[in-house]
């Protein structure tokens, strides 16, 4: 089995895993706040982000745990920041919603629909006019496709010809209310060509048809012919948030056929039905994935808290008039 593919499978592994914790830790009330998971999600989101060099910038949204994970972060300090620990990425002040890693050039995740779009947009700007050999990927879901701020950053990033990848996850539904009755075309990806770039859907539950995609813009952006959008379809398994009393509204054989199609199995099995990975690989990867989890759970769990004397730093003002040196 090639180094890609084992690494996509231990990424793809992480994502689940971590995702699978924040979930048990946030219904025993350990994560504060409303928490979202993209459990069904891996395969776009690792397939996307290994498509990237480090030195390229990921900017999320607020189903975001697994961007930075993909991207190649350190779990410790990612679930600190859920649990608002003083040791996470953001010293607990970014919480699920707003975490960002800028070890892996993870800069923003934002709660805010559609506003990641003009900041990925800017970050090419700052490339393409300080000449680094950077590439900017953005990760916003369909519902946000709808946003003015996602229509003007997807114009000026082509009238421009920045260096910016459009990623959209598209799971079908924005809270309860199915794309079908919100957007108006069939695929995401055709409103592209309103902007003059390239856009591909792809399978989202296949890692290495969204690799290639993504490879494909990355390497158009990094020789200077702008921007791209690619659309992974996939499928949320969870709710939209959890712990949040939602009345059912998904019909239940289209969670099961959804569910039949769980990335990390099938690409489990096509990497065993091809060869490349024993039964006893693909459960040793696994078990490493979620014991490497279960230790960032356990860091975070021992982590300290904030001092409350510090609860006003990092604010654009601060009454008590005191700042960090």
């Amino acid at each position: 089995m090639s180094t890609l593919e084992r690494e996509l499978l231990r990424r793809m592994w992480l994502v689940r895993a971590f995702d699978e914790a924040a979930g048990r830790l946030s219904g025993l009330g350990e994560i504060p706040g409303v928490i979202h998971l993209a459990i069904g999600h891996e395969a776009g989101i690792v397939g996307a982000c290994m498509a990237l060099e480090e030195r390229d910038y990921v900017t999320g949204y607020h189903r975001g745990h697994g961007h930075p994970l993909a991207k190649g972060a350190a779990p410790g300090p990612l679930m600190a920041e859920l649990m608002g620990k003083e040791t996470g990425v953001c010293r607990g002040r970014g919480g699920s919603q707003h975490v960002a890693d800028p070890s892996v050039n993870n800069l923003v995740g934002t709660a805010i629909l559609g506003a990641g779009l003009p900041v990925a947009t800017g970050f090419a700007l700052s490339a393409q006019v300080l000449g680094e050999d950077r590439v900017s990927l953005v990760f916003f879901g369909e519902g946000a496709a709808s946003e003015g701020a996602v229509h003007e950053a997807m114009n000026l990033a082509s009238v421009w010809r920045l260096p910016v990848v459009f990623l959209c996850e598209n799971n079908g539904y924005q809270v309860t209310v199915s794309a079908k009755y919100s957007i108006s075309v069939e695929d995401v990806a055709t409103r592209a060509q309103g902007y003059g770039m390239p856009g591909v859907v792809v399978d989202g539950q296949d890692p290495l048809a969204v690799h290639e995609a993504v490879t494909a813009a990355v390497a158009r952006a990094r020789a200077g012919a702008g921007p791209s959008l690619v659309e992974a379809k996939t499928y949320r398994f969870h709710e939209h948030a959890e712990n949040l009393p939602i009345p059912a509204y998904r019909p239940e054989e289209e969670i099961a056929a959804w569910r039949a199609r769980d990335p990390l199995p099938l690409f489990v099995e096509r990497l065993v039905g091809a060869g490349e990975l024993t039964a006893d690989e693909a459960a040793a990867i696994e078990a490493a994935a979620r014991a490497e989890i279960d230790d960032a759970v356990a860091f975070a769990r021992e982590s300290p808290y904030p001092d409350a004397s510090e609860v006003f730093e990092y604010l654009y003002a601060n009454p008590e008039g005191t700042r960090r040196a």
